[in-house]
């Protein structure tokens, strides 16, 4: 409840790259007098002005309940609880991510929250031009074949359905593209490339060379400038969505020029099938319809993050993916169950999780 201090704020998955970078930001903004941050498993992370709650959105007999009662009294709730592995196991991501979003929904209609802020993303969007920025009217229809942006899709249509029955609630979802911080870069480099690449290899000086694949172009932010725009979209009286992204767009040019690395052509069916072969294998845990979707992504125009929500990113997309490049070699983390920079047993327990079969 608002009080004269500021307002009560709960964040839904608080301990990951973005829920990180939000508390943080909460914590330090005059204009908030508490935060709740809500994870499936707490963390041993202190915050100033910040509480900590366990909730698992994948159980339908606990969630209800849980979340009734920790969004009682609150002014605004950020939505930020995703699953993105266990790959594999696509009705696990959709327990968690839809049918748990679902129970979000139906909490924030009953605790009558004022404001819900939803963490959307770029791969909600269905494939678009990548010689033209596409705004925020372009469809939500992902690409069907991979889990992530089917289920970033169908949420976006329970959002419509959720603002057509309570009209009451300021509804605001982020379009971010992808966001990349130093803490978050052992997790990602675990959601997505898997245990065997080494630390030692990730250096520019060691990359010969970088694939030039049609398509491959594509936005960035950093995970302290997306955590600004949801801070500004609490407070602000803006409603509806907002592509996050900044310049300049990553595309071979690009990272050939941040590893010092010749661009080279590379015909996209060999890479996919390159990339599915390591994938059947157990080498990667990030399945070929992904990398569809990822080279099949349209450029968002940004202008009305500026214009309506008065978002302006510091970081360049180059400073993005240093810190991404840099967290990996040096294994950086966060006291956070997703962000931890090592697992007791090291890479033998990403290996236990079958790369891509288990959370």
């Amino acid at each position: 409840m608002t009080t004269a201090d500021g307002k009560r704020v709960v964040v839904l998955g608080a301990t990951g790259n973005v829920g990180t970078a939000v508390v943080r930001a909460l914590a330090a903004d005059p204009g908030v007098a508490s935060v709740l941050g809500i994870a499936r498993r707490v963390p041993d992370w202190e915050v100033p002005r910040t509480a900590w709650a366990a909730v698992d959105l994948r159980d339908p007999r606990s969630a209800p309940a849980a979340l009734a009662r920790h969004l009682r009294d609150a002014d605004a709730v950020i939505h930020l609880a995703w699953l993105i592995q266990p790959a594999r196991d696509p009705l696990m991501t959709w327990r968690t991510n839809v049918l748990g979003t679902a129970h979000v929904l139906r909490a924030v209609a009953a605790a009558r929250v004022p404001v819900l802020v939803y963490a959307s993303s770029v791969g909600a969007y269905a494939p678009g031009p990548q010689d033209r920025p596409v705004d925020e009217s372009w469809p939500t229809h992902g690409w069907p074949a991979a889990s992530y942006t089917r289920e970033k899709a169908y949420v976006e249509r329970l959002l419509d359905a959720f603002e057509h029955e309570r009209p009451g609630t300021r509804v605001v979802r982020l379009r971010p593209g992808f966001v990349f911080g130093r803490a978050a870069a052992t997790e990602q480099r675990r959601l997505f490339v898997g245990p065997f690449l080494p630390r030692r290899l990730v250096r520019p000086d060691l990359l010969p060379a970088v694939p030039d694949v049609p398509g491959l172009r594509f936005q960035v932010v950093h995970a302290t400038d997306v955590a600004e725009a949801y801070r500004l979209a609490v407070h602000r009286p803006v409603h509806g969505a907002f592509n996050i992204a900044t310049g300049p767009v990553a595309d071979p040019a690009l990272l050939g020029d941040l590893f010092g690395a010749r661009p080279v052509r590379v015909p996209r069916p060999l890479l996919r099938a390159a990339l599915a072969t390591a994938w059947r294998a157990r080498l990667v845990p990030a399945p070929p319809p992904l990398f569809d979707a990822f080279l099949r992504l349209p450029l968002m125009d940004c202008s009305r993050a500026a214009d309506e929500l008065g978002w302006q990113p510091r970081h360049t997309a180059r400073d993005a993916l240093l810190d991404l490049v840099e967290g990996m070699r040096e294994g950086a983390g966060l006291p956070t169950p997703p962000l931890r920079s090592r697992l007791p047993r090291g890479r033998l327990d990403e290996l236990a999780t079958g790369v891509g079969e288990r959370p």
